[in-house]
């Protein structure tokens, strides 16, 4: 065999054992929590996922203030994110002169390398107390009538943890998104400005319109990072097993959960218990995935062939 066909066939199998590799972690991860997890699933089943007790004394647990709590703060992050990305993203890429576009950039980009610790502390010392003596009460007066917008003035929260995740996770969706809206064609942006398009119209024509598939995609990333966040939010949530509906009160998610319980866990069922948490939140993690990759195909298969009208 010649020295090139053997330098092919080690490549080919080199990199498909580290394939195969990944593949074969996630399922050993996926093993092993539905192992540890079955002294927990035995004794409360399916309960378990919709019981609003956390008693570990009592050995009385229930996963759905968790869930909520992930499920909530990870929306806020969205909605306060999503808007802010874009805009600063489509304003680096479309409208800012050069001279702004890199430095804006790279502070943007410097959010994602700061620590999660750091995020914490800047929301116990700065976020926590600007909500609780001015937007909380600014809230309460004029959108009070709201029950998102009821109750006491805590500063930590269901608020705080939404804000500090996007915060969080702005970088990621921003730093996606430049990078599918500078890739697309500069034709498309001549051809709406050609046909009499103003700038506005040429941005939602020629970029948002084309890259729709990408921005969903940091959009989704985004989110996944939201979900799995711990330190930053465990330290502005509350950490308090409720569900209520307003977002001043105090809440739990189960990043937070595991990381503040694991070590104090003294039995085998509350660590039992710990890693079905743990399950629930790497099965809700597919599920998204697999939803965005399906609206992924979705939006690609209506794109296709589509050009500008």
């Amino acid at each position: 065999m010649k020295k090139g066909k053997i330098i092919d066939l080690i490549f080919k199998i080199t990199t498909t054992v580290f394939a195969l590799t990944v593949v074969v972690i996630v399922i050993l991860m996926i093993y092993n929590m539905i192992k540890q997890s079955m002294p927990a699933f035995n004794k409360f089943g399916l309960k378990f996922l919709t019981d609003t007790i956390w008693d570990p004394l009592a050995e009385k647990f229930g996963a759905l203030p968790f869930i909520y709590g992930t499920i909530v703060s990870s929306m806020i992050a969205l909605f306060i994110a999503v808007p802010f990305s874009l805009g600063a993203v489509l304003f680096l890429s479309e409208i800012a002169p050069e001279w702004i576009k890199e430095p804006v950039s790279f502070l943007i980009e410097l959010l994602a390398a700061i620590p999660s610790i750091i995020y914490g502390l800047w929301g116990i010392f700065v976020l926590i107390p600007i909500l609780r003596n001015y937007v909380e009460p600014f809230l309460a007066k004029y959108f009070g009538y709201l029950p998102f917008f009821k109750g006491e003035f805590y500063g930590c929260g269901m608020l705080a943890g939404g804000i500090i995740l996007s915060i969080m996770i702005v970088p990621t969706i921003s730093s996606i998104s430049k990078d599918v809206f500078n890739s697309v064609p500069q034709t498309q942006r001549e051809a709406a400005l050609a046909i009499g398009a103003t700038k506005w119209e040429t941005i939602k024509l020629a970029v948002l319109n084309y890259s729709k598939t990408g921005v969903l995609g940091a959009i989704i990333l985004g989110l996944g990072r939201a979900l799995g966040e711990t330190m930053a939010v465990t330290m502005v949530i509350g950490n308090c097993p409720k569900i209520s509906i307003s977002l001043f009160e105090p809440s739990y998610t189960i990043a937070s959960v595991i990381a503040n319980e694991f070590t104090e866990a003294t039995s085998d069922l509350y660590i039992s218990v710990l890693v079905e948490i743990g399950l629930i939140l790497f099965i809700i993690t597919i599920i998204l995935n697999v939803c965005a990759r399906l609206l992924v195909w979705s939006v690609s298969g209506k794109l296709k062939g589509k050009v500008i009208e």
